[in-house]
């Protein structure tokens, strides 16, 4: 149970507070991009190592987590989320526990640290276990995690956060089923693909109701930069081609037949996209398709995910 009326600068002993700065919600995220490339690997007739994927899963969380504390640390330095009078709790604007005094920049600053620095460790004890490609992803996926919000890099406010989000979900996909596979692969690089679309597209679509507030303070992020129309269309054009290439890249024998069961989300992007574009000028009104963006690419990736479960469980 969290202590009542901590002090801003505090650094008791607080996991319940720890745990929500995390923003819990959207690391299902990630727990889904490593049981999609677990599940390829195992389709494949590559075995599965549960104690291996759920460390790999443990530490892509942690990593993520990480990265959701440091976006709330470097929006509330820029003023960015103190600003956000227009965001959509609980899909846009941070957690908010800074601006509403449940914590402090320091102590949320001493958590993403904290968190980074169990990641070493746990990364190369995953090495050991599984090779040393599981070093190489790690970094990669460290360096994006950073430079997404801090500076100088302050990827996000370059109109290069959703590039930068669907690098760290690629790798992601594509770890998780190196470790179980010991070597990289062409099929968990395909499905991972369409997904990293998915997790730009809701990235992009989280971003319009925070414009206005991320536009007074400098961020300049794609809604920003594109205005209203053009994130409708980008996001647009993100969903449909996830789906599409999905379709493609079973069409030409990449990834099997089963991982068209990532179809299933096909219908609420449609439906996130015509809502984002009928209230695309009354961003109060937007919850409807953040909601369904999120479920959409959740489904995404579980309904390839499954295809491919099914298919490892015929070998």
């Amino acid at each position: 149970m969290d202590a009542p009326n901590t002090p801003h600068g505090s650094s008791g002993w607080r996991p319940g507070l720890w745990w929500r700065m995390t923003r819990p919600a959207f690391l299902l995220l990630t727990i889904v991009a490593c049981a999609l490339g677990t599940a390829t690997a195992s389709a494949c007739g590559c075995g599965l190592d549960p104690p291996l994927a759920f460390g790999t899963a443990v530490l892509a969380v942690m990593a993520h987590a990480a990265g959701n504390v440091l976006n709330d640390l470097h929006d509330a330095r820029s003023g960015a989320d103190a600003g956000n009078t227009g965001g959509i709790f609980p899909f846009t604007g941070g957690s908010r526990l800074i601006q509403n005094g449940e914590t402090s920049e320091r102590e949320t600053a001493d958590l993403a640290n904290a968190l980074l620095l169990l990641l070493v460790p746990g990364g190369l004890l995953l090495a050991v276990k599984a090779g040393g490609g599981v070093i190489g992803l790690g970094l990669a996926g460290l360096l994006l995690v950073w430079a997404y919000s801090a500076p100088p890099l302050k990827l996000m406010a370059r109109g290069l956060g959703e590039l930068t989000v669907a690098l760290a979900w690629f790798l992601v996909v594509v770890g998780a089923d190196y470790v179980q596979r010991r070597q990289f692969f062409v099929i968990p690089a395909s499905v991972a693909l369409n997904f990293a679309a998915m997790v730009a597209a809701l990235l992009l679509i989280n971003g319009v109701p925070d414009a206005a507030a991320d536009a007074r303070v400098g961020k300049r992020t794609l809604a920003v930069r594109l205005g209203p129309t053009g994130a409708w269309a980008l996001y647009t054009a993100l969903t449909l081609g996830a789906h599409a290439w999905l379709v493609v890249s079973v069409w030409l024998l990449i990834p099997p037949v089963p991982a068209l069961g990532g179809l299933v989300s096909l219908p609420l992007s449609l439906f996130a996209s015509g809502w984002l574009f009928r209230h695309r000028h009354q961003t109060a009104h937007l919850r409807p398709a953040l909601a369904a963006t999120v479920a959409a690419t959740l489904l995404h990736g579980l309904g390839m995910a499954a295809g491919f479960a099914w298919l490892g469980g015929q070998h």
